[in-house]
């Protein structure tokens, strides 16, 4: 039996006694092996299962651990919770052997009576499969991403063979299925908290007060200012060399990054690409930069006159100055995008010539479509700092003065990082800006995910609202087939189509960069799969 959960009035009493504790980052408690993470945003939740934002995901990652997990070249591993794996001839049945002796974090609200096993991994998969599940309706789920991913449908059965060992059948073969088991929205929860939550009548604080197996605990959180993370003793892996970690709620970009230089803090992520050169002048200070496997664009909101036709979504494409755009929001850290896919993604297609700046071009097709006088439209911009795109703000205002040449009157908008991701995925603005980071190293994280005909609902994460049964014919056949060839000339044509049809302008592949201090040690630019396992940093 689990140990039972204290009185809430005693629970909520502790937390806010912890939460507390958060006032001085630089006090005594956190002494030797303490590292202070300048991040950019709060998470929505410590659950990635409902959010398909990178800020909740960077928060949950340090407390979780996936069944499979993906190696440094983005092939799929046997190195998490599960020990090994076998895939039947057909590729409908996984059998997945789990490791014995891993332990879940204990907290003020609760204590493991066993270790992980079995249980976990369904609890974890039909409380997001199952409206009938007593968790499905817990909290503001609506688990876009495992819907988007196209799991309901994807999924026959999830059974328990014994205490270590997990079937999955399918319903059909899913080429990328091995690669979504180990993106965060499949991390695997504990069961028996979710049992001993539901019965002391307080289910709602299983997302807020998570237990995993990672290899840090959740110490507190207070919104705006810090997440603390203690190192979990009992972690399978075993401790970790940090002992505390601490998540420093900075939103201003000028601000973080002189907390690294005075040292208040030991990792800032999304410098400002401009200051990339006085940054590498510090001695004291270390950039690391890599491909960021990502895309910026402007979605055009596809089921809403004027951008239901093709040729106004021409027309504004050929109106905005792409390279100087590029050039003065990215400096040297992004190229124009002309694919939803990064170039580095297996199957890009690079014989796709993209759309040229031809505002003369641009004003023959608006009096083609019959819009001689031009129109209005509102532009939905980025309120913070994404990977994806350092200043949506400064964006927006280019693409803005761009249109307005040639008669489209734009009115730009945003609100707070939460209220815009809501805005954006419910279907009303004229165009947005987004973006998206790759989770799993596969073509179809992005072409299926975000322009699938599933994903086009309220929530969904195809925002342009486009659905195009020739696209969708080729992204799901390339699916169903392990054939690397014939998914690449699958994906090859439907980047083609998406070329033609313009749902996005895209704008910008970018390179991250996250800084640190010379004494942080071992620390890989991987930001939103970055548990900060084996991060150490030298102490004086």
């Amino acid at each position: 039996m689990p140990v039972p959960l204290k009185t809430v009035r005693r629970s909520l009493a502790t937390a806010a006694a912890v939460l507390a504790g958060i006032a001085g980052l630089s006090g005594p408690a956190l002494a030797d092996k303490s590292l202070v993470y300048c991040t950019e945003g709060n998470p929505q939740s410590f659950n990635a299962q409902l959010s398909t934002s990178g800020t909740t995901v960077n928060a949950a990652t340090p407390l979780f651990n996936n069944l499979v997990e993906l190696g440094p070249t983005g092939q799929v591993m046997a190195s998490g919770l599960a020990e090994s794996y076998s895939v039947s001839a057909d590729g409908l049945v996984y059998d997945f052997r789990l490791r014995r002796n891993v332990n879940f974090h204990s907290s003020e609200l609760f204590t493991p009576s066993r270790p992980f096993n079995a249980d976990d991994v369904l609890f974890s998969i039909e409380r997001q499969w199952k409206d009938d599940h007593p968790y499905h309706n817990v909290g503001p789920a609506t688990y876009d991403y495992f819907r988007d991913m196209g799991l309901p449908t994807l999924l026959k059965s999830v059974e328990k063979l014994d205490d270590h060992t997990v079937r999955i059948t399918l319903d059909h073969p899913e080429a990328p299925f091995l690669a979504d088991l180990a993106m965060p929205f499949l991390s695997i929860q504990s069961a028996e908290y979710a049992d001993a939550l539901m019965k002391a009548g307080r289910p709602d604080l299983f997302d807020e007060k998570p237990i995993g197996t990672g290899p840090f605990r959740l110490v507190s959180y207070q919104k705006d200012v810090a997440i603390r993370y203690k190192a979990f003793d009992g972690y399978w892996r075993g401790r970790q060399p940090l002992d505390n970690l601490i998540y420093s709620i900075t939103p201003n970009i000028p601000v973080r990054l002189n907390k690294l230089r005075s040292g208040e803090c030991q990792v800032m992520i999304f410098p400002n690409p401009a200051e990339l050169g006085s940054i590498e002048k510090d001695p004291n200070l270390v950039i690391e930069q890599r491909d960021g496997r990502n895309v910026a664009y402007m979605a055009f909101n596809t089921r809403k006159p004027p951008l239901d036709d093709v040729r106004v979504r021409r027309a504004i494409t050929l109106a905005i100055d792409k390279r100087t755009l590029v050039d003065a929001v990215y400096q040297n850290g992004g190229m124009p995008a002309k694919s939803p896919i990064p170039p580095g993604m297996w199957s890009y297609e690079d014989e796709i010539k993209d759309y040229p700046f031809d505002p003369a071009a641009a004003r023959s097709l608006l009096v083609e479509a019959g819009h001689s006088e031009g129109f209005d439209l509102d532009l939905w911009y980025t309120p913070v700092t994404r990977p994806y795109l350092p200043n949506g703000k400064r964006a927006a205002e280019m693409i803005r003065e761009n249109l307005e040449r040639i008669g489209i009157k734009v009115t730009l908008k945003t609100e707070s990082w939460g209220n815009y991701r809501r805005q954006a995925t419910q279907g009303d603005p004229d165009m947005v800006m987004y973006g998206w980071t790759g989770d799993n190293g596969d073509p179809d994280n992005f072409l299926y995910f975000l322009l699938s005909c599933g994903a086009v609902r309220p929530g969904g994460a195809n925002i342009a609202r486009w659905c195009n049964p020739d696209f969708e014919e080729r992204i799901t056949k390339a699916k169903v087939t392990t054939d690397i060839e014939q998914r690449t000339v699958h994906y090859r044509e439907a980047q083609r189509i998406f070329h033609r049809e313009i749902p996005w302008f895209p704008i910008a592949n970018s390179i991250i960069a996250v800084v640190h201090r010379k004494e942080v040690k071992n620390y890989t630019n991987n930001i939103f799969t970055q548990d900060f396992s084996g991060v150490d940093i030298e102490t004086q």
